[in-house]
């Protein structure tokens, strides 16, 4: 899309996303908002304007890369979105890509997890040849959230026996032992995303780009990894890198399938089911675990900084 300075992207986000957009963007947040306005922030040359409505605007000649993260979000969390574009006039933007990205023989990394309140954070990096697209292709493989678990199941056992890639597990114990106010989400995503790519990019020295799914602006990216040893550099950040490279598409079903096998895990030690996502389903649950285990029994299943806990100890 051609970027107007003018461009203005706004529409409606559900408390769960105003919840992740005040914690990811408290670090630019403005002393003065708008009337009728919670909050406004100002995130390199894009101002964003959360209002009491729930209405988020995007302002700036970067609007439309700054919203494009939120409104996948927003996807996921509410299944929905209606997206007003000053500059098209459309209700969604054309998620195009670049055959010359597309077509290249590159790294790619993605993580799932970070939205459940159960269950770990899973990052991986694929290497996907030019060789290997033809194969991937025939078998359908896209981003992870395009396909059922059951598919991702028959998929991934076909697709390590020639995809070469690095994954990293983080148990929900060593997330709340990092998480704080100095360490968010995206940073410990940073870092996750940095370890994998540097481990696959160490052996495999035949790619052409390194494409990182953009979930931060890229400077903000690289702030995060500022006490890092080792930073993989020449990063392609790609919003929707699922749909414009497989290397991705393959990092985000790959991360699935060991998240699933690790939620398997999680439910059978538990001794019964528990739910996907951050719902009022999963607060039901973490009531039955409570009652069965105690309270301390979340701090190694679940995501202790999500909204689910205060819940919980309000109740």
């Amino acid at each position: 899309m051609e970027k107007n300075k003018n461009s203005v992207i706004s529409f409606i986000v559900s408390p769960k996303t105003q919840d992740m957009m005040s914690e990811e963007l408290s670090w630019c947040m403005r002393d003065k908002t708008p009337q009728y306005a919670k909050w406004q922030a100002k995130d390199g040359d894009t101002v964003i304007t959360l209002y009491e409505s729930g209405k988020v605007v995007f302002q700036g000649k970067d609007a439309d890369l700054a919203s494009d993260f939120w409104i996948s979000t927003e996807k996921i969390n509410s299944g929905k979105v209606d997206v007003k574009n000053s500059n098209t006039n459309t209700k969604e933007k054309k998620n195009t890509y670049n055959p010359k990205i597309y077509n290249s023989s590159s790294i790619g990394s993605d993580e799932v997890g970070t939205g459940d309140y159960f269950g770990p954070i899973v990052v991986t990096a694929t290497y996907v040849s030019k060789d290997n697209i033809s194969f991937l292709e025939e078998l359908n493989v896209k981003d992870s959230k395009k396909l059922t678990d059951s598919d991702i199941l028959k998929i991934v056992p076909k697709l390590i026996k020639k995809i070469p890639y690095k994954s990293i597990i983080l148990s929900n114990k060593e997330y709340n032992k990092y998480y704080s106010d100095e360490i968010n989400m995206n940073k410990i995503k940073a870092i996750l995303h940095n370890k994998v790519l540097y481990n696959l990019s160490s052996e495999i020295k035949d790619y052409e780009y390194i494409i990182v799914d953009r979930f931060a602006e890229k400077y903000v990216y690289y702030n995060y990894l500022k006490d890092s040893r080792a930073v993989v550099k020449n990063i392609t950040f790609l919003t929707k890198g699922e749909d414009k490279h497989l290397s991705v598409a393959c990092a985000s079903i790959i991360s699935r399938y060991i998240f699933i096998k690790e939620f398997d895990k999680i439910a059978k030690e538990i001794g019964f089911d528990i739910p996907k996502g951050a719902g009022d389903n999963t607060l039901e649950c973490a009531k039955k675990i409570i009652d069965k285990y105690g309270f301390n029994k979340l701090y190694d299943i679940a995501k202790l900084n999500f909204k689910n806990t205060d819940k919980l100890k309000s109740n």
